[in-house]
C-alpha cells in the first residue's frame, strides 16, 4: 500500500505520508485500518500527499463516500483536526472537496484544512484556536 503512517501517542497525532499512485481501495483501507483502532480515538491527523504521482480516486462520488465513512467513524464527543498537505494543485482541490463534504456531514467532529506546505499544517495542528465544533443546525431546528 502506498500509504505509511506513524502514530505519535505523546502528540496524539497520526502522521501519514502517501507516495506513488493512490487508488480508492488504498484510501478506504487506510481509513478503516487506522481509524478503526481504539487507541487513536480523538487524535489529530496529518496526511501528506506531496509525493503522490497519481490518484485514481478523483471521482466526486468516491470523495463523498470517503468523507461520509470518515464522519461516521468520528467519535461523537471528541474534537480533532485533520490537515491535508497537497502541493499539487489538483490534489489540493480534491482536498478542498473532501473538506467541504466533511464540513457538511452532521456526524463529523473533525476539522479539516488543506495546506500547500507541511510546516503550515503542523503549526495549525499544534494550535487550539479552532478547537470547537462548527455550528451545525440540528435537523429539528427551524
Amino acid at each position: 500500500m502506498p500509504i505509511v503512517y506513524r502514530i505519535d501517542h505523546t502528540w496524539r497525532c497520526v502522521d501519514t505520508r502517501a507516495h506513488g499512485v493512490l487508488t480508492h481501495e488504498d484510501v478506504f483501507q487506510y481509513q478503516r485500518e487506522v481509524w478503526g483502532r481504539s487507541d487513536v480515538v480523538g487524535y489529530n491527523e496529518i496526511v501528506d500527499v506531496s509525493n503522490v504521482s497519481g490518484i485514481e480516486t478523483e471521482s466526486v462520488d468516491r470523495i463523498r463516500q470517503l468523507a461520509e465513512l470518515s464522519a461516521h467513524m468520528d467519535p461523537t464527543s471528541v474534537l480533532s483536526k485533520f490537515a491535508i498537505v497537497a502541493s499539487n494543485p489538483l490534489y489540493y482541490d480534491l482536498g478542498l472537496l473532501y473538506q467541504t463534504y466533511r464540513e457538511l456531514h452532521a456526524k463529523s467532529t473533525k476539522q479539516v484544512r488543506v495546506f500547500e506546505g507541511r510546516e503550515d499544517a503542523l503549526r495549525w495542528l499544534d494550535t487550539a484556536e479552532e478547537d470547537k465544533l462548527p455550528n451545525k443546525m440540528d435537523p429539528g431546528d427551524t
